[in-house]
């Protein structure tokens, strides 16, 4: 139980697999989709067609912070965002700016909207190609 225990105790933050997969913990703490109809996020993303790219860039983001349970800092997101990504933001380090909720479309606001600030999510799949968000704010 030792090591389990702890892990499970920390909420395992920093975490690209557990941060994306919250819904659970914020069901139970937050407003739901209703209370935050009106809010805004501002997020970094990598976008590519093929699912190999992007998993090579989320392998890149696991072995220097991930793994680690350390957080990726926006800067070398975006450098990995200029590599990587398939997205015209890529040239601006994937860079969305500020959103409000109902613009992005299905899977990516869901993501982009219960992916902690700070965090980054792991890659998931959306009419668009395969995505990787870094979430870097919030506000009402």
């Amino acid at each position: 139980m030792g090591k389990d225990s702890k892990a499970k105790e920390s909420g395992g933050k920093g975490k690209g697999k557990q941060a994306a997969g919250g819904s659970d913990d914020g069901a139970s703490k937050g407003k739901g989709k209703a209370g935050k109809a009106d809010g805004l996020g501002t997020s970094r993303h990598i976008l590519c067609e093929k699912q190999g790219k992007i998993n090579e860039a989320y392998k890149k983001l696991q072995d220097g912070w991930l793994s680690n349970g350390d957080k990726v800092p926006p800067a070398e997101f975006a450098k990995l965002a200029a590599e990587y990504s398939e997205c015209p933001s890529g040239k601006k380090g994937g860079d969305l700016g500020w959103f409000p909720r109902g613009k992005m479309a299905g899977p990516f606001q869901d993501v982009a909207f219960s992916t902690a600030v700070g965090a980054t999510s792991a890659p998931f799949k959306s009419t668009h190609g395969y995505h990787i968000i870094l979430s870097e704010g919030r506000k009402n």
